[in-house]
């Protein structure tokens, strides 16, 4: 049992007290447990962490048994970072262990006091751990993620045979009387051989040892066999499990995914995972007699034992909350890990594109793409002319985008990167088509849900400006938003004679005789930055009320329905219930959701429900930035920070903003 209250806890190495960005994250993690780290002599009350079995432990180990204080093993968690730990990347969870440590199986560890002794049969944790499952094989979760999934894998039917790094701690203290050695290694190849007589044998090396930084048990040496491979390459190790017809390790945590991956791998070492009956162990293990089931294994591997970190909120977390944030991690390095040439970008957009997309290779601005001789993807802003020949990535921003408006140059959270249209290009498909139109896996449909519930619960929208919140008349309320009448949603999903913000209007109030009409005009053209409004008297001769800045989010909990050409206000509707008849062709029309007056995509086949729809177009499709720690961030953590964080403000170009407007007939010319 953990004691209650803060514990000093002591350390005498650099990775607990040095500068480096990891033991910085160990020490913030570990007084966020309770364990805030120092240096100096402990009493015999006091508690020493030392790292796993490295090294320098010794200096920790004899200082606790000199003193008396109690030891503390701390550990990398097992999903831990992008890239492997000595190239200098934080860890997002560690394990704090007050018996051993889990990779030693001399001794009883808190990892495998949990796993045999703790009921792990929950109904809310299995499923918990059901989910979880699902999601990381999903997303290609493993330790380390710099692996390229788009890179071919072998051709499936082979024997995975995983190689280690050379006297790392886990193979020097793997064995119940100490070291495993280096013969379990040759052991196990020549072992798959024999099992699997003339089949193809992989040999996946570690990704330290791929990088150059240490060495691993295998070499082309070993592998001279003309049926053995050594394969170097960064490959998804998902995709090689998939793959797989059997697979082999000595304790690496490879090993430990196998099972997930729906494998009964054959283990010659001792590592956390063996003994519980989910795999085919060389060594029996004389306390481990507990059957697991795979939920049960990843409960207490995953849920429980370790410590998460949530370096944007800065405090401990959950696994899933976790997991939200590492996704956003790795598709930002998936993405942008071969960089961007952007063509055409404002100037005061620039900052937040290289914020957004050069965290890993950068973005490069130009005006010429004519002479782009340089192998990074093209990017562009909306629907400006693409170059000829050339393949691009659209951007545009994001569906919960600021506290502000983006005529008004407010920095956006959330932007779209688009390799095949753009979402309000119903002319061409998009990648947010290609997301509606494909299933939701269920553990992403709970996640929509409760993103869907704390959106409505936190009074979000796209701006988030606040506002008036007038008298209504009563009677049946038709909201009507107005638009930006040049902008490319009108210009390219507007159909027929409907598109203008005065038409729309017509055609509302010929349809709907004894409503209440609500016209909200567009803020961009309340402010006068942007073309589109409508003379009050011409307004007032067809609509009941203008509602001038007005705050469109209560707007939406007092009106009946929505009628819209292409407005994003349609799309927030229908979060919030309301029945939405739409004049255009918006990216939310077509798909069964609205009442559609005007001609949609006949690629939109699928019929998703509301949940499916949030998941594709506010979780699949957009990338979001956290404003305070510029890393990338989940949706949900984006929520939070327009409803309630101090968000940084852009510097005052409201000048600047307005000569935006001047010229705003322009835009073409200028965009």
């Amino acid at each position: 049992m953990r004691p209650k209250g803060p514990q000093p806890t002591y350390a005498y190495s650099g990775g607990f007290l040095g500068p480096s960005a990891s033991a910085r994250r160990i020490r913030r993690i570990m007084a966020l447990a309770g364990m805030p780290v120092r240096s100096g002599w402990p009493g015999a009350a006091g508690q020493i962490a030392v790292w796993g079995h490295a090294p320098r432990a010794a200096r920790g180990e004899w200082v606790a048994q000199r003193s008396g204080a109690a030891l503390l093993r701390v550990e990398d968690a097992f999903i831990r970072s992008i890239h492997p730990g000595r190239m200098g990347e934080p860890p997002i969870g560690v394990l704090i262990d007050r018996q051993g440590v889990h990779y030693d199986p001399a001794r009883p560890s808190d990892l495998e006091t949990l796993l045999a002794r703790a009921p792990l049969d929950d109904h809310a944790v299995l499923e918990r751990a059901r989910h979880a499952i699902a999601r990381i094989k999903r997303l290609r979760l493993a330790k380390y993620n710099c692996h390229n999934p788009a890179l071919p894998l072998p051709d499936p039917g082979y024997v995975l045979v995983i190689d280690q790094t050379r006297d790392d701690a886990a193979i020097l203290h793997g064995g119940l009387d100490g070291a495993l050695g280096a013969h379990l290694f040759r052991e196990m190849l020549v072992q798959a051989q024999l099992d699997h007589p003339g089949a193809r044998i992989i040999v996946k090396t570690h990704p330290e040892t791929r990088a150059g930084l240490r060495a691993g048990y295998f070499s082309a040496a070993d592998c001279t066999a003309p049926q053995i491979t050594l394969l170097d390459a960064p490959l998804c190790p998902w995709g090689l499990l998939d793959g797989a017809i059997a697979v082999y390790t000595v304790s690496s945590q490879m090993g430990f995914e196998a099972i997930f991956a729906g494998h009964k791998p054959h283990v010659f070492g001792l590592p956390f995972y063996a003994g519980w009956g989910l795999t085919q162990d060389r060594i029996a293990h004389p306390r481990r007699n507990r059957k697991l089931s795979r939920a049960q294994l990843f409960a207490g591997a995953m849920l429980q034992y370790p410590h998460w970190y949530d370096p944007c909120r800065d405090r401990l977390c959950s696994f899933e909350e976790m997991l939200d944030h590492m996704e956003a991690q790795i598709r930002a390095w998936r993405e942008d890990r071969t960089g961007y040439v952007a063509l055409n970008m404002r100037l005061w957009k620039r900052p937040h594109m290289q914020q957004f997309f050069g965290r890993w290779k950068g973005v490069r601005f130009t005006r010429d793409a004519s002479k782009q001789e340089d192998p990074r993807k093209l990017m562009i802003w909306g629907d400006s002319a693409r170059p000829k020949g050339q393949r691009t990535t659209r951007i545009e921003d994001g569906f919960l985008r600021s506290r502000g408006l983006g005529a008004e140059l407010t920095p956006p959270l959330s932007l779209i990167a688009d390799d095949l249209g753009l979402y309000y290009d119903p002319q061409h498909p998009s990648r947010l088509e290609a997301l509606v139109n494909a299933p939701v896996p269920p553990d992403a449909r709970l996640r929509a849900q409760k993103l869907l519930d704390k959106l409505r619960a936190a009074g979000v929208t796209k701006y988030n400006l606040g506002g008036a919140q007038p008298e209504l008349p009563g009677g049946h309320r038709i909201l009507v938003p107005g638009q930006v009448e040049d902008d490319a949603s009108i210009r390219l999903g507007a159909s027929g004679d409907i598109s203008t913000n005065l038409a729309l209007l017509e055609q509302v109030r010929a349809q709907n005789p004894d409503a209440v009409i609500l016209y909200k005009p567009h803020p961009d053209v309340e402010a006068g930055l942007r073309p589109g409004a409508v003379p009050r008297d011409a307004a007032l001769g067809l609509a009941d009320r203008v509602l001038e800045r007005a705050d469109p989010c209560w707007l939406l909990t007092h009106v009946d329905e929505v009628w819209t050409i292409t407005s994003t206000l349609g799309f927030e509707a229908l979060l919030r219930g309301l029945p939405v008849t739409t004049l255009g062709a918006p990216f939310y029309a077509g798909w069964g959701l609205t009442r559609d007056l005007a001609p949609t995509p006949t690629r939109r086949q699928a019929r998703p429900d509301l949940v499916a729809l949030v998941h594709a177009a506010l979780i699949a499709y957009p990338r979001y930035l956290d404003p305070v720690t510029r890393l990338p961030c989940p949706p949900e953590l984006a929520l939070e920070r327009l409803q309630t964080g101090d968000l940084p403000r852009a510097p005052a170009l409201r000048a600047l903003a307005k000569l935006q407007g001047t010229f705003a007939s322009h835009a073409r010319w200028w965009r």
